[in-house]
């Protein structure tokens, strides 16, 4: 047995053949699950609302994600998200597409972007929503990146998402000309709470932009900061579940009108072999518990589909609780063709991509 399997075992109460328990995590993980949705409104609010502010005027002379629902993307009603997830290399989903000629609408998370461009598979529509000013611009090429900048932040080198970035000046100036020349060629839905630099490259290298909120809170409550927003800017408001990853699949059914959506690269998770140093919130973690309870924040679950134990941390956590609770209200069949991670439940199929690829 693993230390990660032991962990696991003693976190779920018994052996590690057993399955999780519905609601996975020790005291402290559970804590801070439970905490989330508080803890990413003050970690991300402010600068979110700041953003919307700033982007007004090029939201007032652009288009809403309303628009969106006046077109046709894809052939049939079929919809496959590509998320950034370590199994979106693993399983080689690139290639199954292009080997199954798939033709239904490819809707992308602005950090799987480049994997899509470097496999000549052009997004029908992608996603952005974050509002960090210099990590999320670097998806889409940071024209103004300097070796300072690379310096202060370890963010895209240290993490299981993308190991191209470990060469960080060469991928920024891949990315920047391949979105030269294939950003005319792509959509993108805008959150209002993207960061200017983001938005101004998107503009830059002609993609469409379509532009939308996302729900904060409860919009009928009396001081909803997502009805003001709305108010002022009056874009549609989307429940993102938060993060970009939950904002695709809510578009390809919600906007699009998908029946059936797969989403792929969407581990909400990690391999038992990460180190908790590649894990994304690393920094957060360690500046909220400590580096000696880290073990008690990390939540080890086992897949049944799989046969394999995966391990999160609470944001991830609460990412797949707003996620099941969102997909059993969703009119669409949910497919969860990852083939990792632990996002897994009633009302999600959990296939392989090729099942998903052969159906009718």
């Amino acid at each position: 047995m693993t230390a990660h399997s032991q962990r696991a075992a003693q976190q779920t109460g018994g052996h590690p053949d057993k399955q999780a328990d519905k609601q996975p995590g020790g005291p402290l993980a559970r804590q801070l699950v439970d905490h989330m949705g508080a803890i990413t409104r003050e970690r991300i609010q402010a600068v979110a609302l700041e953003n919307a502010a700033r982007n007004l005027a090029a939201i007032r002379n652009g288009n809403s994600l309303r628009e969106l629902r006046k077109q046709t993307l894809g052939h049939g009603d079929k919809a496959i998200v590509l998320a950034a997830g370590p199994s979106l290399k693993r399983q080689q989903v690139a290639k199954q597409l292009k080997a199954a000629a798939y033709r239904g609408a490819i809707i992308a998370t602005e950090s799987s972007m480049l994997y899509c461009l470097r496999h000549d598979i052009v997004p029908d529509l992608v996603i952005t929503v974050d509002p960090h000013a210099k990590r999320i611009v670097r998806w889409f090429g940071d024209t103004a990146l300097t070796q300072a900048d690379l310096d202060a932040d370890d963010y895209f080198t240290r993490q299981d998402m993308d190991r191209s970035f470990a060469d960080e000046l060469r991928a920024n100036e891949e990315i920047i000309a391949l979105l030269d020349r294939y950003g005319k060629r792509m959509r993108i839905a805008v959150s209002s709470s993207a960061a200017p630099e983001v938005v101004q490259r998107a503009t830059e290298t002609g993609m469409d932009v379509y532009w939308w909120n996302p729900m904060y809170d409860d919009p009928d409550c009396d001081d909803s900061i997502t009805r003001q927003l709305f108010e002022t800017n009056r874009l549609p408001c989307v429940n993102a579940g938060g993060n970009v990853g939950t904002a695709a699949w809510m578009m390809a059914h919600a906007v699009l009108g998908k029946q059936q959506v797969a989403v792929t690269g969407m581990d909400f998770g990690y391999y038992a072999e990460t180190p908790y140093l590649n894990t994304q919130y690393y920094y957060e973690a360690v500046a909220l518990v400590g580096e000696e309870r880290l073990d008690e924040i990390f939540t080890h679950i086992f897949n049944p589909h799989m046969q394999q134990w995966f391990y999160t941390d609470p944001a991830y956590l609460w990412y797949r609780e707003c996620f099941l609770q969102l997909v059993a209200d969703a009119q669409c069949t949910t497919y969860n063709c990852t083939e990792g991670g632990i996002l897994f439940g009633e009302h999600i199929e959990f296939a392989p991509l090729q099942k998903f690829l052969d159906r009718e």
